[in-house]
């Protein structure tokens, strides 16, 4: 067995010890962590971590390089993330979703909408004297924002931003749709060319791992099909009672609200025009989320595709408590078009699982 095998992260120390001298921190703070889950890094995730290591050095001097980490659900990419957040010394940091950072960044651009650097000036509320900026979850569908990315990177940039994104798309793989792929390439020249790309890979899904499934609140929830009168009794669901919310000066229909707990129809929440920031404003009101009515996605517009994919990763970044009542099993519900659908598989998938009774 090669000594790669037998002792990674001390073989990977010794191999750092070989090049310039690098901050030593994130080895030691990933070993306790993989110890803790009784996990193995994949060689993958070696590379990122001997990456960030070395740019985490470079910080201090100026000099370091953005990185873009890219690979399927599951890698450990926003763990490795979080881990690399925590090293940085400076107090000069934000660590964001993207959905979160994007959403607000339209609505400061429109506040700001009469000066001459609408852009400047909102970076300069959301941010402030910002040094490290953490993106999680980038992705890019709609050629409106994709023209405004080319002008937020190139700022960020400009100001001296380190920036550290995950996706679980390569740079080329970025806005597929081949009607605005091309209007894209910029924005994928500029990452390529400033940013370090790297592939986190591996086997294993880290989301499964029992340490990690115990510390999420999501991952007690529930997916429930066929929602009938029983399942319904068991859970305590509460009887639909329809009300209407105000969220961001607009009215949404829900089934009910009391407290931190809100249902909704799943038509409610996807088929009508609600979008990222109306999710945010709801996730900060409510903890205890139920949604009722998921059918089969696949009949369903590719809007309403984007927002349950949208929806269900903010709820799972914010950690929210979710039930949800299909109408099918969840491998019957979540077919569609949309390539965001295999993050949104993989993360209902952690749901606890109750089917009809046999």
């Amino acid at each position: 067995m090669s000594a790669w095998i037998q002792n990674p992260l001390r073989h990977l120390g010794q191999r750092l010890r070989t090049c310039p001298p690098i901050d030593t921190t994130l080895l030691t703070h990933f070993q306790g962590k993989a110890r803790e889950c009784g996990y193995t890094l994949s060689e993958g995730q070696h590379r990122v971590i001997e990456a960030m290591a070395t740019q985490l050095a470079a910080l201090e001097q100026g000099q370091a390089r953005s990185l873009y980490l890219h690979g399927s659900v599951g890698r450990g990419k926003s763990w490795l993330l979080d881990g690399f957040f925590q090293a940085v010394p400076t107090t000069a940091k934000r660590r964001l979703h993207f959905h979160d950072f994007f959403a607000r960044l339209h609505e400061g651009m429109h506040r700001h909408r009469a000066l001459d650097d609408a852009l400047g000036a909102t970076l300069d509320a959301l941010l402030g004297d910002c040094q490290v900026l953490c993106f999680d979850e980038f992705h890019v569908h709609d050629i409106g924002d994709a023209m405004l990315l080319t002008r937020l990177f190139g700022a960020l940039f400009e100001r001296g931003v380190f920036l550290l994104v995950t996706s679980n798309y390569a740079p080329e793989g970025l806005l597929p749709n081949p009607l605005y792929h091309e209007r894209f390439l910029p924005v994928i020249r500029l990452i390529n060319s400033r940013m370090q790309v790297l592939e986190v890979g591996g086997d294993t899904d880290f989301r499964s791992l029992p340490a990690n499934r115990e510390q999420q609140r999501f991952t007690q929830g529930h997916y429930v099909w066929p929602a009938d009168a029983t399942q319904r009794q068991i859970l305590a669901v509460p009887a639909a009672q329809a009300l209407t919310l105000e969220v961001n000066r607009r009215p949404l229909r829900a089934l009910h609200s009391h407290e931190r707990q809100v249902m909704f129809a799943f038509d409610d929440l996807c088929e009508q025009p609600t979008a990222v920031i109306d999710y945010l404003a709801l996730a900060e009101r409510f903890d205890h989320w139920i949604i009722d009515g998921l059918d089969d996605l696949s009949t369903c517009s590719l809007a309403a595709q984007q927002r349950f994919v949208n929806l269900i990763d903010v709820l799972y970044d914010q950690d929210k408590s979710l039930l949800v009542l299909g109408k099918r099993s969840l491998e019957q519900s979540l077919g569609g078009a949309i390539n965001d659908l295999m993050r949104t598989r993989s993360r209902l998938g952690q749901l606890q699982q109750m089917g009809p009774a046999a």
